[in-house]
């Protein structure tokens, strides 16, 4: 079994980031540029964590399987960046934004993470705002804020609805500067495929390049995973179709756990699915719903009608009826039940009635619509792009989605996998948000991890590594992994079978989404671990795989990337079985609040929420691979709360 060990450090949980910083191991300038560092993935974690290190002294290796780093997804990112900087003066404090997302994650994060994720929020912006990000701005000139999901405070920073592609901007223009100067050396169109141990730590990767077919190997004093989360295992999803969960789970493979993998974040706030050619969904940025009313008719009969035609007192604004102290602003997890509820009800919008309604009507009369589209016109017009309806003078039509993921590879304190050397930044791990993440946190937790965390951290490990010991690329460690990679590219050509990866990934997310959507349940999860095993043994017998792995394939690709997701749902689903509570985005129809529950009676929550049960799952469930064709073994991390207590999650 694994060892997990958190490193979290004793003390007062305010003073525990700066005591550990002083006594974590220093490495001194000139020994610095002695280590390498290789850093998978130039997103907002892996762009700042590659440009921080090298400007440390490190020397620093970076690969993306992009053309560039600029077009890793963190570009998509629309609505904004949280930070504890009390601009607005409405009581907002490090230790309210420390508090909100212990909630928001409903109680299932690693506390010390999430105050040190507060702690160092402010200084983001101030990173940010040297780099030349452009952040909204009041008439005055100071940064503006606006509010987000879970939160009743304004304290996110934003630059309209593009606010991920201006900060990638800004860490890219570093991570720029340091490939100029030579102190990082960037590989593109390099996609890893493997992990490197030797004698029990990570020591460099293997790498195939997409355009040429090239397997190389590359070795490291330490390896660090930013390759974002593993969301396409539903297919159908937020995220680009290159996002893809190769590298950690190949590292999971290799030994790293894997924890929480059954935490999905099904955004609230997405364009409705409108047949089977789709190949992903699109974000409606969640700031939207600052100044949008979500709702949909009271009655089955006025669902077919123009919106316009409904009159207000025959609209359910549900949002603001169940949940009256958040209203629209409700978490992702929470609306996105909620529309789903109204949906099976009946009462859903669109051709196929899974849409409910957003609507700027309101907004527009008080405020003008000059001032909405000053806040969100590249996102209207977006809308219009795909739609083309006009949002300004008809309600946008919206659906929850598979957006975002909680679980990723166990990291202790210092953002170290269980396999030493192995770090893990941004949506890759699993440490900051618990069952589910409250808006505008994704960007702040990427460079938190990338800008101050792992920058203070990774020389703890690298002082007991010496650079001199360092293994070769010749070593038989590395030989056998590139043999591993080679033999799994030819078992994938060798196929010939009668249907495309893509159509594989198709049924996959089709199973996904029945199986562990939204609502689970056991039945229907033991349903679903039975469809992907078989659907996994038909893969390896009826895979075709167009082409050669000696150019550039993207049906190689595909296959590798499937490979891995028909693996990854089933764990997926696993750890959903096992885990019999709801909590956040992962919602067990058998665990739910009733009527008659007291916490309903007293007004704290509705029927149909989700329902904890800490005396039995107040742990990080971390999988350990235990070999082809084994369960994968269990191990367990107790949550230890400090500051906070568990308490019930309302937002009423």
């Amino acid at each position: 079994m694994a060892t997990l060990n958190s490193n979290v450090p004793p003390g007062p949980l305010a003073q525990k980031w700066e005591k550990h910083k002083f006594n974590t191991k220093l490495i001194n300038p000139a020994n610095k540029r002695k280590y390498k560092i290789v850093v998978v993935g130039a997103g907002l974690a892996g762009s700042s964590a590659a440009a921080t290190l090298a400007e440390l002294g490190y020397e620093v290796h970076n690969f993306v399987f992009h053309d560039s780093p600029r077009r890793a997804h963190s570009v998509a990112a629309q609505g904004g960046i949280n930070a504890a900087k009390n601009y607005q003066n409405d009581n907002d404090s490090v230790h309210r934004l420390f508090y909100d997302t212990i909630k928001g994650g409903d109680f299932r994060s690693r506390e010390s993470n999430v105050y040190r994720l507060a702690e160092v929020s402010a200084n983001i912006i101030d990173q940010c705002v040297a780099q030349g990000v452009p952040f909204a701005r009041e008439y005055g000139g100071l940064l503006d804020n606006r509010s987000f999901g879970g939160a009743q405070v304004s304290r996110t920073f934003y630059a309209r609805g593009q606010t991920g592609q201006q900060l990638l901007l800004g860490a890219y223009s570093a991570l720029c500067r340091t490939i100029a100067s030579g102190e990082v050396k960037s590989y593109t169109h390099a996609e890893m495929l493997d992990l490197v141990v030797v004698d029990g730590h990570a020591k460099g990767i293997i790498v195939r390049n997409l355009q040429t077919g090239e397997i190389s190997r590359h070795n490291a004093d330490a390896v660090v995973l930013a390759t974002g989360g593993y969301g396409n295992v539903f297919n159908l999803s937020t995220n680009a179709q290159g996002s893809n969960a190769t590298a950690i789970w190949r590292a999971y493979k290799r030994g790293a756990c894997f924890a929480n993998p059954c935490y999905t974040q099904i955004h609230p706030t997405c364009i409705p699915v409108t047949g089977e050619y789709q190949s992903k969904l699109t974000l409606m940025s969640e700031s939207l719903r600052n100044d949008g009313r979500i709702w949909v008719p009271k009655k089955k009969e006025d669902c077919k009608k123009p919106p316009a035609e409904i009159p207000e007192a025959d609209r359910d604004y549900y949002l603001e009826r169940l949940y009256g102290a958040f209203g629209n602003l409700a978490p992702r997890d929470i609306a996105s039940r909620a529309a789903k509820m109204v949906c099976d009800e009946g009462r859903g919008v669109g051709v196929t009635g899974l849409g409910v309604y957003l609507d700027f009507s309101d907004a527009i009369r008080r405020l003008g619509e000059e001032k909405i589209r000053e806040r969100y016109g590249n996102l209207f017009a977006m809308y219009h792009e795909i739609t083309n309806e006009n949002a300004y003078q008809t309600p946008m039509r919206i659906y929850p989605a598979v957006h975002y993921v909680m679980g990723g590879l166990w990291v202790d304190y210092n953002l170290m996998s269980n396999l030493p050397g192995l770090f893990v930044l941004g949506e890759a791990n699993f440490s900051d948000h618990g069952a589910t993440r409250l808006g505008a946190s994704a960007l702040m937790q990427g460079f938190a991890d990338g800008y101050y965390v792992l920058p203070a951290t990774v020389s703890g490990y690298l002082a007991t590594q010496k650079p001199d010991k360092r293994p070769g690329t010749d070593h038989a460690g590395f030989k056998q992994v590139e043999e591993n990679v080679r033999g799994l590219i030819k078992r994938l050509m060798d196929c010939k079978g009668k249907r495309t990866p893509a159509s594989f990934h198709k049924e996959l997310g089709r199973i996904m989404w029945e199986h562990s959507g939204m609502a689970r349940n056991q039945a229907g999860l033991e349903k679903g671990i039975q469809l992907i095993r078989a659907l996994r043994e038909e893969y390896w017998k009826n895979v075709n795989v167009l082409g050669s792995d000696a150019d550039w394939n993207q049906s190689l690709e595909k296959a590798g990337r499937v490979a891995d997701y028909l693996e990854l749902g089933e764990l997926l689903c696993i750890d959903a079985l096992h885990r019999e509570e709801s909590c956040g985005g992962h919602f067990r129809e058998e665990y739910q609040y009733t009527k008659d529950d007291p916490e309903v009676q007293q007004g704290l929550v509705n029927p149909g929420d989700v329902k904890r049960r800490d005396d039995q799952f107040a742990y990080v469930a971390a999988w350990e691979y235990a070999g082809e064709g084994k369960p994968p073994m269990l191990n367990k991390e107790p949550l230890v709360y400090e500051e906070v207590k568990m308490s019930t999650r309302s937002y009423k």
